[in-house]
C-alpha cells in the first residue's frame, strides 16, 4: 500500500454513485419486467435459489473488498478522498472488485428473477461504471498517486 500526500478533499468526480447506478438497474429491471416480461430460464429450474446464490456470492466479494478498503484506513464511497493504493485481499486479482461484484449480483438478480431484461441493462450499467466511473477513478488515481498507481494499474487488470 502505498500513503498519499496532499489535499484531502479530492475525489474522482463520478457522474453517479455506483450503487445508485445499481439500484436504478434493479428497478428499470424489475419494471420492465412486470410491463413486457421476458424470461429466459427453463421452467425446470431453481432460478430464485441459483440467483439467490449468484447474487450472495457478489456480496460476499463486495463485503471482502470493502472490508480490504477499511483495513487500509481508506474510503470505499467514491465521493470520499482515496488515501491510498490498496492492493491486497482481492486488490490482488481485479482493481474493480466492488464493481466485479456489483455485476455479479446484478447477474443474480436477473437468474432470482428469470428476467432477461436485467441482463439486458448490465450493458448500460457496465458503460456507465466504466466510463463514468472507473476512467475517472484512474485518472484521479494516477494524478493523485502517480508511479505507484501506474505500477498497480500495470500489473493487475481492471476486471479479472
Amino acid at each position: 500500500m502505498s500513503e498519499a500526500s496532499g489535499n484531502l478533499h479530492d475525489t474522482s468526480g463520478p457522474i453517479v454513485r455506483p450503487p445508485i447506478a445499481m439500484a436504478l438497474a434493479v428497478v428499470a429491471g424489475l419494471v420492465l419486467q412486470w410491463l413486457y416480461p421476458l424470461p429466459f430460464l427453463p421452467a425446470a429450474m431453481p432460478a430464485s435459489w441459483v440467483g439467490g446464490l449468484v447474487f450472495l456470492a457478489g456480496l460476499a466479494l463486495l463485503f471482502w473488498a470493502a472490508s480490504t478498503f477499511r483495513r487500509a484506513g481508506t474510503a470505499v464511497p467514491t465521493s470520499v478522498p482515496t488515501t491510498s493504493i490498496v492492493s491486497d485481499g482481492p486488490y490482488r486479482y481485479s482493481r474493480n472488485p466492488i464493481y466485479v461484484a456489483m455485476f455479479i449480483g446484478l447477474v443474480g438478480v436477473s437468474i432470482g428473477f428469470d428476467s432477461l431484461w436485467h441482463l439486458i441493462l448490465l450493458v448500460p450499467f457496465y458503460l456507465v461504471i466504466r466510463h463514468g466511473v472507473v476512467a475517472r477513478e484512474e485518472i484521479y488515481l494516477a494524478r493523485k498517486f502517480g508511479d505507484a498507481y501506474l505500477g498497480y494499474k500495470r500489473s493487475v487488470r481492471r476486471w479479472l
